[in-house]
């Protein structure tokens, strides 16, 4: 047994001098060195008596476990766990919480409120100048009511300064839910009715009903008879018999809002302050898409954010005029409008005109060139379109009679030819 032993130990020498146990010891210092380096070194009982790094594993034993990349029972190198690489945590903040990056979110365009209640910091509209022009030139070119009898252009020239701005205000008080030509009749009235005219004096002295009668064609003529009379009573006892210079204070008079504030501001005092936006501005603008809104003032706080402010007082008489000639609010005449051949109006309406089909059961006489009764009507058919109303009539001695001529009004609105 002796002799078996010290045979193993020298074996083991021997082996272990040889060139290629050499070159694997090395490898195992480097990796030994290595793991000691990346790990922070050994515990600190084993720093303290220098064991651990005062040289390589003496033993046959560890160096072979080195070099196979076994650890043996009971040492203290990095294990598996400590030698795979954690994940990286997320840095701490002053107050403790995680630093987590985030996605960048996008947010909305801002929109802030301007000095005047308008919405600023909004983008124009693509290709809204060439809307604007095009909308312009066509408007030369066609007459419209608002450029003869416009609520601006109804106050008399030889009154005072003084009587016009009045006269411009109580126009558009009367136009509110009322056409420019039966404002313009009604204005006429009081400058020709009135004992003075159309001035603070002689609404002061005017009696309700007089009022109420001259004003008697125009839309809610009760209600503005009521407006007008307490109207000539403030600007009497507040206002020093002169309408007001300000938004403020005209909104603050009765039946005077926005729309007729903004315009009075620009027409009576040669100020503009805002846009005064009416139906048509309002519902245009929004057909042609530069935004979308429910109410006026909406409206006027969109357009006021980037239409240029010498275009304020312009836009208003603009889009009243073509939305009284080629705009119109029922029927649009899209296949005259210059938009919608350069393709510029989202809203435009290029189908044929529908037919419509209508019946009726009336009791019309119809009556010769002599006065001689020729038959009852027992139905009449009428097909309408834009071109016209054609109207066919099933006479009871006659047959089938078609009519196309003017008398297709009275027959389908029952009156006798």
């Amino acid at each position: 047994m002796r002799t078996s032993r010290i045979a193993n130990e020298t074996r083991r020498v021997v082996r272990a001098l040889s060139p290629d146990q050499r070159a694997s010891a090395r490898r195992s210092l480097r990796v030994y060195a290595h793991s000691i380096a990346e790990h922070g070194g050994v515990k600190k009982e084993e720093e303290s008596d220098g064991s651990a790094l005062s040289s390589p594993p003496s033993s046959f034993e560890d160096r072979e476990a080195a070099n196979l990349g076994k650890r043996k029972r009971g040492t203290t190198g990095p294990t598996a766990e400590s030698t795979t690489r954690s994940p990286r945590k997320a840095p701490k903040l002053e107050n403790g919480d995680d630093a987590k990056p985030r996605k960048a979110r996008r947010q909305p365009a801002k929109r802030i409120q301007g000095p005047n209640g308008g919405i600023i910091a909004v983008e124009p509209p693509a290709s809204w100048e060439r809307v604007y022009d095009l909308t312009a030139a066509m408007r030369k070119r066609v007459l419209a009511p608002v450029d003869t009898m416009g609520c601006e252009s109804l106050a008399e020239d030889h009154r005072s300064p003084r009587d016009r701005r009045l006269q411009t205000l109580v126009a558009l008080m009367l136009s509110s839910q009322t056409k420019d030509t039966v404002t313009a009749v009604a204005v006429k009235n009081l400058q020709g009715t009135l004992p003075d005219g159309l001035c603070l004096e002689s609404l002061l002295e005017v009696e309700p009903s007089e009022l109420n009668e001259l004003i008697g064609k125009v839309g809610f003529h009760n209600n503005k008879t009521k407006f007008i009379k307490a109207v000539a009573i403030i600007l009497r006892d507040k206002f020093n018999g002169d309408i007001p210079d300000t938004i403020e204070g005209l909104v603050s008079l009765p039946g005077v809002g926005p729309k007729m504030a903004y315009l009075t501001m620009s027409a009576a005092w040669g100020r503009d302050e805002g846009i005064g936006v009416d139906v048509h501005v309002h519902r245009i603008t929004n057909l042609w898409r530069w935004h979308k809104t429910s109410t006026p003032e909406q409206t006027r706080a969109e357009l006021e954010a980037w239409l240029p402010k010498a275009r304020w007082h312009d836009i208003n008489h603009l889009l009243v005029g073509f939305g009284q000639t080629i705009c119109l609010p029922i029927g649009r005449r899209c296949g005259e409008c210059d938009l919608s051949k350069a393709g510029l109006c989202p809203s435009a309406v290029t189908s044929s005109p529908v037919k419509r089909r209508v019946k009726k059961e009336v009791g019309v006489k119809i009556e010769d060139e002599g006065g001689r009764s020729v038959a009852e009507l027992g139905q009449i058919v009428a097909e309408q379109d834009d071109l016209g109303v054609k109207v066919e009539a099933d006479l009871a001695d006659e047959g089938k009679v078609t009519i196309t001529d003017l008398r297709v009004n009275a027959i389908a609105s029952d009156a006798v030819l």
